[in-house]
């Protein structure tokens, strides 16, 4: 029975040690990719047609979408283009680890819009393929919709935009999903 509690202690210790928390904030990830010799993969996991009408941070390593957005299927319930999974997500973030000589222990950030249809869900895809490092940013590049007020509606708190951290409206060709892996 010793043996049984210190093998299942050891496990959970061994998981603690390689796993890191799953939601980080936009500043928090933000000064970690800054840090100088940091072992720390960015991507924006968005659709980059969606990049190019809301924004970019050149502070992410690469742009690999989690979901695209197929323009020749229509969600009549939602009312909008349907977005497929990329099936080649897993092996693109870790050939952009391959890349800078990184193992798939290393720490991998990703964000979205929101933080939460596609940032969450992609760090806990990544994390079930074996990158047991993967987080997301908490309320993404835009941030959570204000709910009440003559600004209801308006994605103007929290997430990269609101927190004052670099972004611009032009977006980087060399980090581009389409473009980087051709």
């Amino acid at each position: 029975m010793k043996r049984f509690i210190a093998a299942v202690t050891l496990g959970f210790l061994t998981l603690a040690a390689h796993a890191t928390e799953l939601g980080i904030s936009a500043k928090e990830a933000y000064e970690k990719v800054r840090q100088p010799n940091t072992k720390v993969l960015f991507i924006d996991v968005r659709d980059p047609i969606e990049i190019m009408f809301v924004g970019f941070t050149d502070v992410v390593h690469a742009n690999i979408p989690y979901l695209i957005v197929d323009r020749t299927t229509w969600d009549d319930k939602r009312g909008n283009y349907k977005p497929n999974y990329n099936p080649n997500f897993v092996a693109d973030v870790k050939a952009e680890l391959a890349k800078r000589g990184w193992g798939e222990d290393t720490e991998i950030i990703t964000m979205c819009r929101s933080g939460s249809e596609r940032g969450q869900p992609s760090a806990e895809y990544l994390r079930d393929n074996g990158l047991v490092n993967a987080r997301y940013v908490i309320n993404g590049f835009q941030g959570t919709v204000i709910k009440e007020g003559p600004q209801a509606g308006f994605r103007l708190q929290n997430g990269w935009q609101n927190s004052g951290l670099p972004w611009s409206n032009k977006m980087n060709k060399d980090k581009m999903y389409g473009w980087t892996n051709k």
